[in-house]
């Protein structure tokens, strides 16, 4: 592992509107080129969290697939975020994970917001995923699986005995400011539990159903402090995440070693 360089673009989303927003977080991110390894946009960047936005949804063959891939090649760093993608088994709150060499890994939000209806119109996806990139293995989760810490837990790797599934894992989100404090909260409570680093994207603005988004995108260390918070303007903030850092804290206190054992149907 080596230092990792994490950016985080904190957009306010257009409302149903893929080629403004893809547009739109495209410049965003610009900058970033050759100055990131890792680059993390919001929970359905293309249109906001919207039911109605299902009925346009695009395939994998479709332009967002083709853009973000072209954006890991443009800013030279893995690109991920999460938008409604549709499958022959219903449609997906999908996150998409490409990187420059061509890879394109992808993961389904597993837990569905049915408060929103989202369970009601979206399909739930089964399994979760870790992805390996310059060293790090990366748990990738969306937004409402934030509140449910055994989808989210560390485990021992079988395949690597003695060390943890992840070392890093994201979250992007549509997370309205009237639960920021959740938000907050669950982050730190998510690196510090899982013995990780955590980075989590949020969107701005306010939303075509007039939600209001306050940011609060931040990476957070293994001890639960903010290593860079984006506040609550639309933009990018940066941090490096130190592997020499991680590891000493896992030697120094190995609470991994008295967890629980357990699996995920």
């Amino acid at each position: 592992m080596q230092d990792l360089r994490i950016s985080l673009v904190q957009g306010a989303t257009r409302w149903h509107d893929p080629a403004a927003n893809r547009d739109y977080y495209a410049g965003l991110a610009r900058p970033l080129a050759g100055n990131s390894d890792l680059v993390i946009l919001p929970e359905t960047f293309t249109s906001g969290f919207s039911n109605d936005a299902i009925d346009r949804a695009e395939t994998m063959d479709g332009p967002t697939v083709a853009w973000i891939r072209e954006q890991a090649v443009l800013l030279g760093a893995a690109v991920t975020g999460s938008v409604q993608l549709r499958t022959d088994d219903g449609v997906y709150n999908r996150l998409l994970w490409a990187t420059p060499d061509g890879e394109l890994q992808y993961y389904d939000k597993r837990h569905l917001f049915r408060f929103a209806g989202e369970h009601r119109r979206y399909a739930a996806g089964s399994r979760r995923l870790t992805v390996e990139w310059k060293g790090w293995r990366i748990n990738p989760q969306v937004c409402y699986d934030l509140r449910f810490p055994v989808f989210c837990r560390n485990r021992h790797d079988v395949e690597r005995p003695g060390q943890l599934d992840f070392d890093l894992q994201l979250f992007v989100a549509n997370w309205p400011s009237a639960r920021a404090p959740a938000w907050n909260i669950l982050l730190r409570a998510r690196a510090i539990e899982n013995l990780c680093y955590v980075a989590a994207v949020n969107r701005v603005g306010v939303d075509g159903n007039d939600l209001a988004y306050s940011g609060d995108s931040a990476v957070i260390d293994f001890l639960g402090q903010p290593l860079v918070e984006a506040g609550d303007a639309e933009g990018v903030a940066s941090a490096v995440v130190s592997a020499a850092a991680l590891a000493a804290h896992r030697e120094r206190f190995p609470a991994m070693l008295d967890a629980d054992r357990f699996s995920i149907a």
